[in-house]
């Protein structure tokens, strides 16, 4: 089996304080947001960036376009930013809200919702009248959110939380009511996706990743492969599940080739905290973070393969099982078994000190499991089914 060898190269932002939000239009054009109110733009695909006024100190946290444009930010203090000038020129728009926004998503060139909140709980902002006017809506969350996505004028959902306290909500009435979904994890949720009315995935603290295929009346937990904040999750093509990619702390990018079931590294050539991601096609993508930092792929991040030894080695069998699960390995180093639920409990642990290793599977109860194998340098995990 081989696994990806990632390239991602560090562009020059021309600042370092701390970037929070990025979005792209195209392959070239695109804009950027974060602390002490900077906004910088490209046009040249990042080869340049250029600051833009945005007529504020306050820490900018989130950025979307509907045009070239047309474009909206959100940041502290309750401020919401617009430009119909591709960013020469912001102005601010009246929300009657000082709680800080998190994030900003738009329908269309009309429609748009702004989420955050801090001493109020969960706040939803919506507006039909692209930014002139905003009604307050009840999130039916205590906690603050940060991400918010909409797959159409109706159905859409919000995540959040603080450290813990994860919230996840959704509206299928264009935020007229918001229904509190339950979730197997009580981590904060920090940035979510959805590719249909039923598949969407939500990334959060502690590695935290969670999928569901029924429109969020079930969650469950998935592979990340990283115990780290995951605070940003973009996938490409929109409206699939084909390519995805989350990112967080210590320069953590993480991808998945698989619907978002498992997650593999990817080296990002940074320890910096990475706040956002966002492709614009499967090739090019931007990641932005701590002291200014921006990444840029033109490739989905890989640049070819090589072969992953310690995955080549693993054969796990019969699979489906019923008693009894082997573990069968080429791999000389002492390694540890770890089997999972599918809502991420450890089941059962022991270290593997032989070429050749028997589970014994009667107490499983029926369903999928989660085995991971690891040693000191590596990490391979395989799903099973027991019968």
């Amino acid at each position: 089996m081989c696994a990806v060898i990632a390239q991602w190269s560090l562009q020059t932002s021309g600042v370092s304080t701390e970037l929070k939000s990025v979005f792209f239009i195209d392959e070239n054009t695109g804009w950027a947001v974060g602390l002490e109110g900077v906004i910088i733009h490209t046009s040249n695909g990042g080869t340049t960036w250029t600051p833009q006024t945005s007529g504020t100190m306050t820490i900018l946290n989130t950025v979307f376009f509907t045009s070239s444009s047309t474009g909206y930010v959100g940041g502290g203090g309750g401020i919401l930013l617009k430009t119909i000038n591709g960013g020469t020129t912001w102005t601010p728009l009246t929300t009657g809200t000082t709680e800080s926004f998190r994030s900003v998503y738009f329908v269309d060139v009309n429609t748009g919702y702004a989420v955050g909140g801090y001493l109020s709980g969960g706040i939803i902002y919506k507006t039909t009248n692209a930014g002139t006017s905003w009604v307050q809506q009840t999130s039916g969350s205590d906690k603050w959110l940060n991400s918010v996505y909409f797959l159409d004028a109706n159905s859409g959902y919000a995540v959040g939380g603080e450290s813990t306290s994860g919230k996840i909500v959704k509206t299928t009435t264009g935020g007229t009511t918001w229904s509190l979904q339950t979730i197997p994890t009580f981590y904060a949720m920090y940035s979510v996706y959805f590719s249909n009315a039923n598949t969407g995935i939500a990334v959060g603290n502690s590695g935290v990743i969670l999928k569901t295929t029924n429109g969020g009346t079930n969650w469950i937990q998935q592979t990340s492969n990283t115990t780290g904040v995951l605070y940003s999750v973009s996938f490409v093509p929109k409206g699939s599940l084909s390519a995805g990619y989350a990112v967080g702390w210590n320069g953590k990018i993480m991808k998945s080739a698989d619907g978002g079931e498992n997650w593999v590294s990817q080296p990002s050539g940074t320890t910096k905290t990475l706040n956002s991601v966002y492709f614009v096609n499967t090739s090019t993508g931007y990641v932005v973070g701590e002291n200014g930092v921006i990444l840029k792929t033109t490739n989905g991040g890989g640049v070819g393969v090589e072969e992953n030894t310690f995955e080549s080695t693993v054969n796990l069998f019969p699979n489906p099982c019923n008693d009894v699960l082997n573990i069968e390995t080429e791999n000389n180093q002492e390694s540890i078994i770890e089997v999972y639920s599918i809502a991420g409990q450890l089941q059962y642990s022991k270290n593997l000190n032989s070429a050749f290793t028997t589970i014994n599977t009667q107490p499983f109860s029926k369903g999928m499991y989660v085995v991971k194998i690891r040693d000191k340098d590596n990490i391979v995990t395989r799903k099973i089914v027991k019968q």
